[in-house]
């Protein structure tokens, strides 16, 4: 089983590190969609990634990680050669291409999440499982951070007609590129690392597990029962909700961090490159994470990503122009320390035979928890723009990020009263080892 290990983290660096990340919205608009259009495609996507999320995830815990992992890899194949090849010119096409493309895309989440995980944990002996987990997290998040810069780096360039165009005359070259024509090119890339990564996932191997995987319950038995033991088992359940407090919060301003730079005047030229910069901080966190989970408590722990999610929140709602950019840091830390922990004290809780269906209840409760929040937001939204004081876009947004301390602040009371009534008893009871 040892080559699980770099197999599984190969195959998570070319399911994740996507060249057209950088110019997602951007290309969509590119290939004749509308804003409209490109809202309704991110809703096909969250919903089809929240409806198979668990189901995939028990699925893996009856037939296979492996099957499960190549399975996305498949979708990941499909999803790209759909919008790689569909023709231009007309728009119901391009959109409903778009459409199975947001549907495969969120299938093959949902399949990866939990089974390759699962999968690689699995692959170590059981005697090492909680000392040697963390070190492949660290190696992971590393070589993610590397993988993302150059994939961002290399994705906004050859979406550059007149930057190729330059390079192609500096070789002598009489070729001339179009917009059209590198408008796919992202994509060709990006479909590339798929085929790529149904190679690397079928070069794993099924690791042999104590019990039969999913048992003999039915798949939907099996769903129950996890969930039901989910809640009935407090350390586990308080790891999903502090994930859940933290990311759904985080997870909002992330999604409108193009806006907060322009607020600060940023010019979008940076923007790239702003984000290839804090994505090299996953270079550092790792070996932080690592020594907290070997040297700290779980509460210790959990408090100090408390602590740099509500520095950056305090942070980016006073939009400090230029300077505002330094608070980004703190979300970009706190994250990697908030992935690396829910990741070591998930697994290190739960049995082999489920796993897979446990870890997808994590990533179910992550999109919930941000859907709610989301809604909440966008309430706010509505209200500074319609209230007695209403401002133009730039000042409701500026507004609306006082409001993102407070709602992190009454999250986490619920989620330390929730500590103190349930947690705090099993590991003063010395249930768990890492406390």
């Amino acid at each position: 089983m040892p080559r699980n290990i770099p197999l599984f983290i190969a195959f998570r660096l070319l399911f994740n590190a996507r060249f057209y990340y950088p110019v997602f919205a951007v290309i969509q608009l590119d290939y004749g969609l509308t804003m409209a259009q490109f809202a309704i495609l991110n809703a096909v996507w969250a919903v089809s990634i929240v409806v198979l999320e668990v189901p995939s995830g028990a699925l893996a815990d009856r037939i296979g990680r492996k099957r499960m992992v190549v399975a996305a890899s498949v979708l990941m194949v499909l999803e790209m050669a759909i919008i790689a090849f569909v023709p231009f010119g007309n728009n119901t096409v391009i959109f409903w291409a778009w459409v199975v493309n947001r549907i495969f895309s969120g299938a093959a989440e949902a399949a990866a999440s939990g089974a390759d995980e699962a999968l690689a944990y699995d692959s170590i002996p059981h005697a090492e499982q909680k000392t040697r987990w963390p070190k492949v997290l660290s190696r992971l998040m590393r070589l993610s951070s590397v993988a993302f810069i150059a994939a961002m780096l290399i994705g906004s360039a050859v979406y550059d007609p007149g930057l190729l165009n330059r390079i192609l005359g500096y070789l002598g070259s009489d070729w001339t590129l179009d917009k059209e024509t590198v408008t796919r090119f992202p994509v060709y890339l990006t479909f590339g690392t798929a085929l790529c990564a149904v190679i690397v996932s079928s070069l794993m191997k099924e690791p042999p597990l104590e019990t039969e995987c999913g048992g003999e319950a039915s798949m939907w038995s099996g769903i129950l029962a996890a969930g039901s033991w989910i809640l009935k088992t407090p350390l586990v359940c308080g790891v999903i909700l502090a994930a859940l407090v933290h990311d759904s919060v985080v997870r909002i301003f992330l999604t409108t961090a193009s806006e907060y730079y322009r607020l600060i005047e940023i010019p979008v030229v940076w923007f790239g490159v702003i984000g290839a910069g804090f994505s090299a901080l996953g270079i550092f966190t790792p070996k932080l994470a690592e020594w907290l989970v070997n040297h700290g408590k779980i509460r210790t722990n959990y408090l100090i990503v408390s602590l740099f999610c509500f520095l950056g929140l305090v942070g980016i709602s006073l939009a400090i122009p230029y300077w505002g950019v330094a608070m980004v840091v703190f979300f970009s830390i706190g994250f990697g320390l908030l992935n690396f922990f829910t990741s070591h004290y998930l697994n290190a809780g739960v049995d082999s035979k489920n796993r897979a269906t446990v870890l997808s209840f994590r990533g179910l409760a992550l999109n919930l928890g941000f859907g709610v929040i989301s809604l909440v937001y966008g309430g706010i939204l509505r209200m500074l723009k319609n209230g007695p004081e209403a401002a133009g876009g730039e000042s409701v947004y500026r507004e609306s990020l006082f409001w993102l301390p407070g709602i992190f602040l009454v999250l986490l009371a619920g989620l330390l009263v929730y500590y103190r009534l349930k947690v705090r008893v099993v590991l003063d009871r010395g249930s768990e080892s890492t406390e």
